[in-house]
């Protein structure tokens, strides 16, 4: 059975933003508020720049060629057999640490009410749920995804327009606060250009996500027309909402109280003395964190689908339910993840800071590889073909150099940065590549071997015939 093309335009655009606004924005946005001081909002606008590009790398070929496999199945095609396999198992382990820090701080937030409940139990209890909603018709997910997403984007909406009302008006006894916490507490940018870039090391964190728009292609009604679209608005509203957003944290408190003990957005509203108003939010910023890893989880039965049908994955990974589900690479994915659970109970107050930092390693391969691909994609075409191109990529090659430049700059910080969590995963990346290429020497040494022993059985039985 194959995947169906059940996702609507409605469903594309909030699936990729489930995977964007997730944990980043609502947990994550602490730590980079650390770093970068009030000036995290020049870092998120820098890191919305880049990942558009990204995207539109990856646009470019989803709309010419679209496929579940997305950038996985393009690096196969335009670059070469290592590099499809190297992208779709990376991709997979990219979104298995997404979920797992997804997961990592569901317990943070279910302890803002139940503070007695072990972290890790609320992990386990949301890992049998989400992925229960994975084994339902991909409508059925489309729909979960498109609710979850709705009330992230309301509440942010509410969040920035309330948060705006505190500072012209006041509210629940607190007087105007005005924005002067944007520059009073050691200047707008306390940290300088360091601190800006150190803090795009979340921030890059918090828009992984987005590129789920290549691989809804596959199962979109009308990927040409729906794929440029998702894109080109989904990007500005991650922009608009990302940025209003942590406007209002940095202006309605001063940036060095935010300690990262709650979700910011919690931790604000609890201290303005706002009645109920940090409960609704908590419950929000889980939604988050349960939409994020629906998605998650939802890209990764696709990728191993993806990867068992050219071979590079066990065949059953390609099996699909009569609900149009690939059930057993969602059931695989959801095991790998489980692992997040018991890193919770070991670790739980450093959990989210590995697995992020792993998770954006990941991302920069993943990212760096769209647009090397894209490179690729562009040199198989001559120049009337280029022009036709539907939805071509801005400044390519161009811009997809200074991509490239950009998330070089960015590791070499995490290399510096004294952060164990950072230095640990800049030292994952090589040896995850490294796997990865020996995964692939093995699987083409096996599937050699397989094939040389059908060829000398058939050669037995013509000579016995």
């Amino acid at each position: 059975m194959a995947l169906r093309r059940d996702l609507r335009n409605r469903h594309i655009q909030l699936i990729a933003l489930g995977g964007a606004i997730g944990t980043g924005l609502f947990y994550g946005a602490s730590d980079s508020i650390e770093a970068a001081g009030p000036a995290v909002i020049v870092s998120y606008l820098i890191g919305g720049i880049v990942i558009y590009l990204v995207m539109r790398a990856l646009g470019e070929m989803s709309v010419d060629h679209p496929t579940s496999g997305a950038f996985s199945t393009y690096a196969h095609d335009y670059w070469g057999d290592l590099a499809g396999f190297v992208s779709g198992w990376n991709y997979w382990f990219n979104y298995i640490a997404v979920s797992m820090a997804e997961l990592s701080v569901v317990g943070i937030y279910i302890n803002y009410w139940l503070p007695s409940v072990p972290t890790w139990v609320s992990a386990a209890v949301m890992l049998v749920i989400i992925t229960a909603i994975n084994l339902l018709h991909v409508k059925a997910y489309g729909e979960f995804e498109f609710w979850f997403a709705i009330i992230k984007v309301v509440a942010i909406i509410a969040m920035i327009c309330f948060g705006l009302w505190i500072m012209v008006a006041g509210a629940g006894g607190t007087p105007a606060t005005g924005i002067s916490n944007l520059w009073t507490h050691g200047g707008f940018a306390p940290h300088g250009l360091h601190g800006i870039m150190t803090g795009l090391v979340v921030v890059m964190f918090s828009f992984g996500g987005v590129e789920l728009i290549g691989i809804t292609a596959g199962e979109a009604q009308d990927p040409q027309r729906s794929i440029p679209r998702a894109i080109n608005q989904v990007v500005y509203r991650i922009l608009i909402f990302y940025i209003g957003a942590i406007f209002v944290i940095v202006a309605l408190t001063p940036w060095d109280r935010i300690d990262g003990k709650a979700s910011p957005f919690v931790q604000i509203f609890d201290q303005i003395g706002i009645p109920g108003a940090a409960a609704i939010l908590n419950a929000v910023v889980l939604t988050a964190a349960v939409s994020a890893y629906n998605s998650g989880l939802y890209s990764n039965g696709r990728m191993l689908f993806s990867l068992a049908q050219r071979g590079n994955a066990p065949r059953v990974l390609a099996k699909v339910s009569r609900n149009g589900s690939p059930w057993v690479g969602v059931v695989v994915s959801s095991i790998v993840t489980a692992a997040a659970v018991l890193l919770t109970a070991v670790l739980p107050a450093q959990a989210f800071g590995y697995v992020m930092s792993i998770a954006l390693i990941a991302a920069f391969i993943n990212w760096g590889m769209v647009v090397i691909t894209q490179l690729f994609f562009r040199r198989r075409l001559d120049d009337a073909a280029i022009g036709a191109l539907r939805f071509k990529m801005p400044g390519a090659p161009v811009t997809n150099w200074l991509v490239l430049a950009f998330m070089a700059v960015i590791v070499i910080l995490m290399v510096l940065s004294g952060n164990p969590a950072y230095q640990i995963a800049a030292g994952v990346g090589p040896v995850w590549l490294i796997i990865l290429i020996v995964g692939w020497a093995l699987s083409r040494l096996a599937r050699r071997r397989h094939s040389n022993h059908h060829t000398d059985g058939d050669q037995i039985a013509s000579r016995e015939n």
